[in-house]
């Protein structure tokens, strides 16, 4: 029986967490018997991924991404293996790995918005970095018997950065509405939290997700209705926190972050509309999100929202914070109202992991 192997070490992990997480989810579903799958799991995630499926093993490893473990120790891992063919899901892996395999590229987000001065690592230690990500992506792209991309936007980003040589080994798979979102949650601690009108943010807080700027716009909104911020805890959101303060908007923005999946589905359900800022995303989880649970959208214009949302949402130019504003208001006044039907009947999880293992197929014959 052929062996792939699936890295699964960013599974906690915001993001690419969610797309392996649910690629893993509907993989052990379909009990497939073509293959034999060895995920590789961070050793804390280890015992909180269980398996149903006979078909898939496995294996703790204890290298973390963008180290020199990985270079190493993962590597002379996977090469003990003999994998007829692995997953790379994210673009940090071992560089001088000698066999078949295939990539996700999620985007090229970090190639064209640095984190820089907003860094926790010394100016040094980040340009090093920097470099060593631009080189393990161009040399991943280059050795990938096929690249999955989530969507058409990031193919034609990769295209346009690298050449369109790559153009027919690159495949665009759309993602999908988290399965998490689903499980059951008792809402009563939120409903009596959260018992006013509000507009949500939904994701992390880096740099190209200008969450800066809605900040600044919000000082132009006026009407009686509140921002929360939801995300994850961390260095990035501290510093949202800090901007807040300055602008004197405790009252007005909060920020939030979730203790489980599923109390997104509340906010979702409650909020007055989604505002999503991204200067740059590979696909846009929380908008098909909100628009599973019938959340008006309120957006940046870039390719990628335009790609999935169509003309369902109210887009706004996210380098200009006045004229966020003037959209959050013209939805104040004028409530527009948007049809998701369409858009979240395309969008499966289910349908990328049966897209993905077609992929495989191909490539292993």
């Amino acid at each position: 029986m052929k062996k792939i192997g699936i890295d699964a070490r960013l599974y906690s992990q915001t993001g690419v967490g969610t797309y392996i997480d649910n690629f893993l989810f509907y993989l052990d579903k379909r009990n497939d018997s073509n293959f034999l799958y060895y995920v590789y799991l961070n050793k804390d995630d280890f015992n909180k991924v269980k398996f149903d499926s006979k078909n898939i093993i496995k294996r703790k490893t204890s290298f973390h991404w963008h180290s020199l473990a990985e270079q190493v120790g993962f590597l002379f891992c996977l090469v003990k293996e003999k994998l007829d063919l692995m997953h790379f899901t994210y673009f940090s892996y071992p560089v001088f790995y000698p066999r078949k395999f295939v990539a996700t590229v999620h985007d090229l987000t970090p190639l064209f918005f640095k984190t820089g001065r907003s860094s926790t690592k010394s100016s040094f230690v980040y340009k090093l970095k920097y470099t060593a990500f631009s080189f393990a992506l161009k040399n991943q792209i280059e050795k990938a018997e096929a690249i999955i991309t989530p969507s058409l936007a990031t193919k034609n980003q990769i295209i346009a950065f690298y050449g369109d040589k790559y153009e027919k080994k690159i495949f665009p798979i759309p993602e999908g509405i988290d399965y998490q979102l689903f499980q059951n949650f008792g809402w009563k601690v939120l409903k009596k939290k959260f018992n006013f009108k509000f507009f949500i943010y939904v994701g992390n807080f880096y740099p190209h997700k200008n969450v800066e700027r809605l900040i600044e716009a919000f000082l132009r909104i006026k009407k009686p209705i509140k921002l929360i911020l939801i995300g994850p805890d961390d260095f990035f959101a501290k510093k949202m926190q800090k901007l807040i303060k300055s602008f004197r908007l405790g009252k007005k923005i909060l920020i939030y972050h979730p203790k489980i999946k599923s109390e997104l589905a509340f906010f979702y359900r409650n909020a007055q509309a989604l505002i999503h800022p991204s200067l740059s995303e590979g696909f846009g989880l929380p908008l098909l999100e909100a628009a599973y649970f019938g959340c008006p959208i309120i957006a940046s214009n870039i390719e990628v929202f335009k790609e999935i949302m169509e003309k369902e949402y109210l887009p706004f130019d996210p380098y200009d914070s006045q004229n966020i504003a003037e959209q959050i208001n013209f939805f104040l006044q004028k409530k527009p109202k948007f049809n998701y039907k369409k858009i979240i009947q395309k969008y499966s999880f289910k349908k990328m992991t049966e897209e993905i293992l077609k992929i495989y197929q191909k490539v292993i014959k």
